[in-house]
């Protein structure tokens, strides 16, 4: 296969193909690596589902804050959700994870992004402050991949941490990340005859006897495209470190107990789960925050809560600043006002040390309390695309990403109809 590309993406979640087709349709040669057999990362990987909220009224109208790919995403989707359509089009979107990996290959084979799956970032090669080539790991083999532009969107930053970035973990006092969430589903639950408020009592009681281990607060829910199904967002794993392998390695497994723990108390105690089934995880764990890169700008919460317009900006969000407790109980929340919404500097994207690499998604430069807003779906594809435009752009200026004026990556945005505030 072709070893030397333009544009070189790691990672194929959501923000890595958006970075992918973005940079394909600036007329780049795109390599897409991906770890595991599918695209999708989060929604796919680990079961996490809806998307957030991403919306907000600007002169009276309700607004996809994060429109662009998202929006083109999603209409793909409204495409194959059949009798779910409304789910897809409604303010939380909802959708069908096997249709959302064909509409992701189909996207990418569209944009002639080439994807190699079941590829594992092994090493990073660094002169001169730029990325020469990457090796990755691909069924026994060692394959070494060279590029002039590389996008990070592991979500852990592995290939900024493998460059040498500067990179802060969690939360800056004490490196704590917010708690890992294993998500899970039952079927054959009686969805309109079940005590939510009972189950919360219950949950609650157990946990105060110690019946219960999971430390998480409350009994998080929601439903799914399917019928007689109830997905759970309820295990909470903390004081573990998501980039140490051992310790990830822990924590899967002390979910996967939460996660019966949890069964159990529903099928023995309420009638709706009498004939229920545990049906399914996600293949791992899903990770809210671990490393993020400390970049040309470290995006803070205050600026967040002034709703800061940046010169730079390059995508916009108004998800609550919502802090999941990294010592046990309690998640904190802010909650931005109807028409209120935050940007995102193109600074953030850059890492020190490293002129070609541009660093997307849930690990980009910031602090631990805006981390904690801008980590969703649709906010992290959105910086994506922008990526990938930005990729683009210096790559046909024949300068690198770093130097990359700013003016004209928002033009391209515009143009790709994404809203940058």
């Amino acid at each position: 296969m072709r070893k030397k590309f333009d544009v070189i993406v790691v990672g194929g979640g959501l923000t890595g193909v958006c970075a992918a087709i973005a940079a394909a349709r600036q007329n780049q040669k795109v390599l897409l690596i991906e770890q595991e057999g599918a695209l999708g990362g989060a929604p796919v990987n680990c079961l996490v589902t809806p998307f957030m909220p991403f919306h907000t009224k600007l002169n009276g109208v309700n607004t996809r804050l994060n429109q662009g790919l998202v929006q083109e995403l999603l209409d793909n989707l409204e495409q194959l959700a059949g009798d779910y359509k409304d789910r897809v089009r409604s303010n939380c979107p909802s959708f069908n994870e096997e249709h959302l990996k064909i509409v992701l290959d189909r996207m990418c084979k569209k944009a002639k992004v080439t994807v190699l799956f079941h590829a594992m970032l092994c090493k990073s090669q660094v002169k001169d402050e730029h990325i020469t080539a990457i090796t990755v790991a691909c069924s026994g083999q060692l394959l070494r991949f060279k590029a002039k532009t590389f996008i990070d969107a592991t979500g852990d930053a592995d290939l900024a941490y493998m460059a040498g970035c500067p990179i802060q973990l969690g939360r800056e006092s004490d490196n704590r990340c917010q708690p890992m969430t294993l998500c899970f589903r039952v079927v054959n639950v009686d969805t309109v005859n079940w005590d939510r408020d009972g189950i919360q009592k219950l949950y609650k009681e157990l946990q105060a006897k110690g019946k219960i281990k999971n430390p998480r607060e409350n009994v998080l829910m929601f439903f799914v495209p399917h019928e007689h199904v109830v997905h759970f967002n309820s295990t909470r794993v903390i004081k573990h470190n998501p980039v140490d392998p051992l310790e990830l390695s822990k924590a899967e497994a002390i979910a996967r107990e939460q996660m019966l723990e949890l069964f159990n108390m529903l099928k023995e105690n309420f009638v709706a789960f009498k004939d229920a089934t545990l049906f399914n995880s996600g293949i791992s764990i899903g990770v809210r925050e671990s490393r993020m890169i400390i970049g040309k700008h470290v995006l803070n919460e205050q600026e967040l809560k002034d709703c800061t317009k940046f010169e730079d900006r390059i995508c916009a969000g108004n998800y609550d600043i919502d802090i999941h407790s990294p010592d046990g109980s309690g998640t904190s929340h802010y909650y931005f006002k109807d028409g209120e919404y935050y940007t995102i500097p193109y600074r953030c994207l850059i890492p020190q040390k490293v002129n070609n690499l541009l660093v997307a998604g849930r690990c980009i430069s910031s602090t631990h309390e805006a981390q904690a807003s801008y980590r969703i779906m649709p906010i992290v594809s959105a910086l994506g695309q922008a990526a990938g435009v930005a990729a683009g752009v210096a790559n046909n200026a024949d300068i690198d990403v770093a130097d990359a004026d700013y003016k004209v990556i928002q033009e391209e945005l515009l143009k790709a109809g994404a809203f940058i505030g």
